[in-house]
């Protein structure tokens, strides 16, 4: 059975190209299946006019988003990139995902072929996007743990089986698809001390805001203390994520 993906996913990457961050190849073949956005930024102190800076390094950032990209282009994927000098990374990520309609975003972590996908469920989730995002990056024979993690009034079983359920609409056979619940009164540390189990993790938003969930706390003391790279799947516009 073919795979049935209601939108096409949009993953942004937003990579400090100027400080020599890099796409590993193996995690740009996982993400090739979707339409990728590669952002390259570099943040400048706050007395410095990002304009000054875009004449002094453009040309440099430039040149480095190509070679990020081009990595994206022998995994098969063409990219659309885009040079960005700023006072502000977190607000400069979260309004370029507004622009583009990003389904998530990548929080990058160095990773080898990606067989093993975590899909961590620890609050309110936007089922149809991260299972649309799901289903076609791991069209091929990847193996998909659903992991909800119940803390307080969250009902992490009934989320689960959601994302299990909308996974199984889209095609992703049933034997790829493992599905776990724990009491977790520490999320976000049980997250960590099982990502070396993964090779990629992706997150549901969880949070109360757009912003807070995709570049808070949670998200980035993941993808610091995981050893797998991070899938952040934010709400669709205007929509209100499953509980």
């Amino acid at each position: 059975m073919g795979l049935s993906i209601r939108e096409p996913p949009v993953v942004l990457v937003p990579v400090a190209v100027l400080e020599g961050q890099d796409v590993p190849e193996p995690l740009a073949a996982f993400l090739a299946p979707a339409e990728v956005v590669l952002l390259g930024y570099h943040v400048v102190p706050e007395q410095t006019p990002a304009g000054q800076a875009s004449m002094q390094f453009e040309e440099r950032a430039t040149h480095a988003v190509e070679e990020v990209a081009a990595v994206f282009g022998e995994a098969g994927r063409r990219v659309d990139t885009r040079v960005v000098f700023t006072h502000d990374r977190d607000q400069t990520v979260e309004r370029v995902a507004e622009e583009v309609g990003a389904t998530a975003v990548l929080l990058s972590n160095p990773t080898g072929p990606v067989e093993e996908v975590l899909v961590a469920v620890r609050g309110a989730i936007d089922t149809d996007r991260l299972a649309d995002l799901v289903a076609t990056l791991a069209g091929g024979d990847q193996q998909v743990t659903v992991w909800g993690l119940a803390d307080g009034g969250f009902d992490a079983g009934a989320a689960v089986e959601r994302a299990r359920s909308t996974l199984a609409d889209r095609g992703l056979p049933a034997g790829r698809v493992r599905t776990l619940v724990t009491d977790s009164e520490t999320p976000v540390y049980d997250i960590v001390e099982r990502s070396g189990e993964f090779d990629a993790i992706v997150m549901g938003e969880g949070g109360p805001t757009v912003l807070s969930a995709l570049l808070g706390e949670d998200a980035e003391r993941v993808a610091e203390g995981a050893v797998a790279p991070v899938l952040v799947v934010r709400a669709a516009p205007g929509g209100q994520p499953s509980r």
